[in-house]
């Protein structure tokens, strides 16, 4: 019970690497809050947090429309007086729109920026304050290897990742005195739907197998899994992470070592 009676957030927490977040926080005695846009996925997540004796709750919101931000802020703020863990988890996928940057779609430019790298920002903001106040305070950007390396075809994910990162490292910066630590999580190739849509894409392009992409998406020749990510999180929001801050961690199979 590392985490016992904090309160934390996960955006996009319906599926994935954010619904891994959500429950091992959860299991280490964590209230979760959980956002995404679908309300019968993030109920299923609050569920199974309820079921683990901690307060479980669902809050839709399409982080696509910056005037549901502020909102979903003060409805979270409505049932909790303060966040001690935010998990910057909702994104868009470089795999959804694929194209090299002269045949680029503005549209998925924008809207990858807002969801990608605005919405961080902006939650940070908002729950941040408090966390100074209290003197304690974890927040957790999941950024990606694409943050740290150029990606073809997919500009606006890898520069808003890159972005990502320049924001923690900013924000750790700058409370790096008040017991508030603020670190990024870089994860490779995750099994699930954004992994399959990329590598569906590579597959298509390059006259390869699913299979055969999945092999070589890192050295360990393996898709990584969700909780490889959650175990992580939930060590960066526990105490024994107290020194680590303004990092920048990969979780990969080995695909970036640095």
């Amino acid at each position: 019970m590392r985490l016992k009676d904090k309160v934390a957030v996960v955006t996009g927490g319906g599926r994935g690497i954010g619904r891994a977040i959500a429950i091992a926080l959860a299991r280490e005695g964590a209230d979760v809050v959980v956002t995404a846009r679908t309300k019968s996925e993030i109920d299923g997540v609050a569920g199974e947090v309820t079921a683990l004796g901690r307060v479980g709750l669902a809050v839709p919101v399409d982080l696509s429309q910056r005037e549901a931000i502020q909102p979903c802020v003060q409805e979270i703020f409505s049932h909790f007086p303060s966040v001690d863990i935010l998990v910057n988890n909702a994104g868009i996928g470089g795999g959804q729109n694929p194209k090299p940057i002269t045949e680029y779609d503005d549209g998925f430019w924008d809207m990858s920026l807002l969801v990608n790298l605005t919405v961080p920002y902006l939650l940070t903001k908002a729950f941040l304050p408090p966390m100074i106040a209290a003197g304690w305070g974890r927040i957790i950007n999941i950024s990606s290897g694409s943050g740290k390396r150029g990606a073809v075809r997919r500009a606006a994910y890898s520069a808003t990742k890159h972005g990502l990162l320049g924001l923690t490292q900013t924000a750790a910066l700058e409370v790096a005195t008040t017991g508030v630590t603020v670190n990024a999580i870089c994860p490779g190739v995750i099994r699930g739907d954004f992994a399959t849509r990329l590598l569906s894409h590579r597959a298509e392009t390059q006259g390869t197998t699913l299979a055969e992409e999945e092999k070589s998406s890192n050295p360990m020749q393996r898709l990584l899994e969700p909780e490889e990510i959650s175990d992580l999180a939930v060590y960066l929001a526990s105490d024994a992470a107290q020194g680590i801050t303004g990092q920048a961690i990969n979780v990969n199979g080995g695909s970036i070592m640095d």
